[in-house]
């Protein structure tokens, strides 16, 4: 019997956004800072940058916003550059400890935010100026979402990075 999609409650998307800052940490851990502040291309963000936009998109876009949308009746929710923020931060230039302790420390707390919204909070919703309304439990599914996109962003990179030393083994990947 298949289930098919389901949606995902808040326990088990608070369990996912937990699960990618063990996945984050873990990585962090294995790799030097040269390698953490590397950019694949020119305009494309090193690993610590990517960990800047999920720190910015912590509070910009899912917490801030979920709060947001419960704080009024369909609120209007405002847009973010966030290549802009990225320049801002410099987080390619800091040390990438710290901003793991920052992103772990927010990540805590919207994890226990979010296991304390209610069927009903999940249906509320503020409009963007975007994509039109969105509603608490879209922006949870997006929130783990976003997540993976940007944790596999990370480990592209570091793909990136060991590729043109593969030699003949890159034969392999190229199957």
């Amino acid at each position: 019997m298949t289930l098919g999609p389901r949606l995902l409650r808040p326990t088990e998307v608070g369990r996912l956004l937990e699960s990618a800052v063990a996945v984050i940490r873990a990585e962090l851990a294995a790799l030097p800072d040269d390698v953490l502040a590397w950019h694949p291309a020119p305009g494309e963000w090193c690993v610590k940058e990517v960990l800047g936009h999920l720190i910015e998109s912590e509070g910009r876009g899912f917490a801030g916003r979920i709060r947001i949308i419960l704080a009024s009746d369909t609120p209007a929710l405002e847009t973010w550059d966030q290549n802009e923020v990225a320049r801002a931060r410099r987080d390619c230039e800091r040390d990438a400890t710290a901003l793991l302790d920052e992103f772990a420390k927010l990540r805590r707390e919207s994890v226990a935010f979010v296991a304390g919204l209610s069927a009903t909070d999940l249906g509320r919703g503020g409009r963007h100026p975007k994509v039109g309304l969105l509603r608490v439990g879209d922006l949870l599914h997006e929130w783990v979402h976003h997540d993976r996109n940007h944790l596999r962003q990370m480990l592209s990179n570091v793909q990136a990075l060991a590729w043109p030393h593969m030699g003949n083994a890159r034969r392999f990947s190229e199957e």
